[in-house]
């Protein structure tokens, strides 16, 4: 495997996860029975520009298919979070009528819709075509394609450059960076600006978040190996923001390398940070695999422990970071009987790998429920408000096992780690 921003050889293994199936591939009851298709999880780091990444083992073609079903719009925060971002970048970059701003993976129109309603015309791009149909009977203007450098000049010639260009964790999902990134280049205006975010490789590491390592994200950034992929292309980061989305999450603004605007404080702080703990080092790389080995320790103890108190697990969030983690620690129905979803297209489907049946948020409390998994730990809070009375009926406490193994018992739902476990096998 080679470097997929600077061509160097990679040897330097950041995290190996096993043989997992594409964490977005959930099956129906028909495709239980037949043979599943699975490909090594392996993260590598960079020696040269210290990118984390993982190998192509399914095109993108493949996963962004008809059958894509994440839908961005299925989260109250996520949706407040556009909205907030929409509005400030009106403000800050002047937009207007005559202003023309592309989403790059613009999914649903989750956020272009913002932009629609305050007249700022708008363009969408969006591969997926369940996501893109949503966003076109929403009213939201969408191609239905991938964005590389070749529609970039396609399009600046044809309908004209972006004064805005924004792509929301879009990053991590591409496979040819480099022609990527000149792409946002090709349909930039001269002062115009792109917007960028995506998690932050440090948080990942902090956090213990290797659950976010998975087939559909290909590159894990720093600020430091970002810069990097910008600069090769005649772009440069002139202001960040550090965002506590996903666990927490950058927000790059880059423009062409001659703007006059100057590179901001936030921009050399936050590298002159990454390279205090040791971003360039082998070091910092080399203690993630213990503690994400701690953590499946503990979870495993937790789910045994309760399955031979007789007691009930169920999940809540059929997302892609939770099947990375359940595939990861071998979690199978028997263990957690099911987990429960919003969206539509997974409902009566199956977990990839682990296959545990979907069911919707209105049936996940039907029977008895002694402990309710929270898969996409990012939206903890947001999950613990929604389910929170069902939660005080059933007398069911909360788990996540992100960072480390914590319970939110009712009635007030505070974190309190498992304390009866034994001693984790990792220190």
């Amino acid at each position: 495997m080679k470097c997929r921003v600077c061509d160097a050889n990679l040897s330097h293994t950041f995290l190996n996860l096993g043989h997992q199936p594409p964490s977005n591939s959930l099956l129906t009851r028909e495709k239980l029975s037949q043979p599943e298709v699975t490909f090594p999880l392996v993260a590598m780091v960079c020696d040269n520009c210290r990118l984390v990444q993982v190998p192509e083992s399914k095109s993108a073609n493949e996963i962004f298919d008809k059958e894509y079903v994440y839908f961005s719009s299925g989260s109250r925060a996520w949706l407040d979070h556009s909205s907030a971002f929409a509005k400030m970048a009106k403000e800050r970059f002047k937009l207007n009528k005559n202003s023309k701003v592309v989403e790059i993976a613009s999914n649903d129109g989750y956020l272009l819709k913002n932009f629609v309603e305050m007249q700022v015309p708008c363009l969408g791009i969006e591969p997926a075509s369940g996501p893109a149909r949503t966003a076109k009977i929403n009213g939201i203007p969408t191609l239905t394609e991938f964005f590389n450098s070749q529609l970039a000049s396609k399009l600046s010639i044809e309908s004209g450059k972006a004064d805005l260009i924004i792509g929301n964790n879009v990053l991590a999902h591409v496979p040819g960076l480099n022609d990527f990134v000149q792409g946002m280049k090709y349909l930039l205006k001269p002062q115009g600006t792109i917007t960028m975010e995506f998690p932050h490789l440090c948080r990942l590491v902090d956090g213990n978040q290797f659950d976010t390592i998975y087939q559909e994200h290909f590159s894990y950034f720093s600020l430091t190996s970002v810069s990097t992929v910008f600069n090769n292309q005649g772009l440069r980061i002139f202001d960040v923001e550090v965002l506590p989305t996903h666990g927490g999450s950058l927000r790059i603004y880059a423009n062409h390398s001659e703007d006059i605007r100057a590179t901001l404080s936030s921009v050399t702080s936050l590298l002159e940070r990454e390279a205090t703990i040791g971003i360039k080092t082998d070091a910092y790389y080399d203690n993630f695999r213990v503690k994400a080995e701690k953590a499946r320790s503990e979870f495993l103890l937790f789910l045994l422990s309760e399955r031979r108190a007789s007691k009930t697990v169920v999940a809540l969030g059929a997302a892609a970071k939770g099947n990375t983690f359940l595939n990861f620690c071998g979690v199978h129905p028997d263990l957690v009987s099911r987990v429960s979803d919003n969206t539509p297209f997974k409902i009566g489907k199956f977990l990839p790998g682990s296959h545990i049946p979907v069911c919707s948020e209105d049936t996940v409390f039907k029977d008895v429920v002694d402990y309710a998994l929270i898969l996409p730990w990012n939206h903890r809070d947001e999950i613990i408000q929604k389910f929170r009375d069902k939660a005080k009926r059933h007398n069911t406490r909360f788990v996540t096992a992100i960072p480390n193994l914590q319970v939110y018992s009712p009635p007030d739902f505070t974190p309190k780690n498992l304390s009866y476990l034994v001693k984790p096998i990792y220190q």
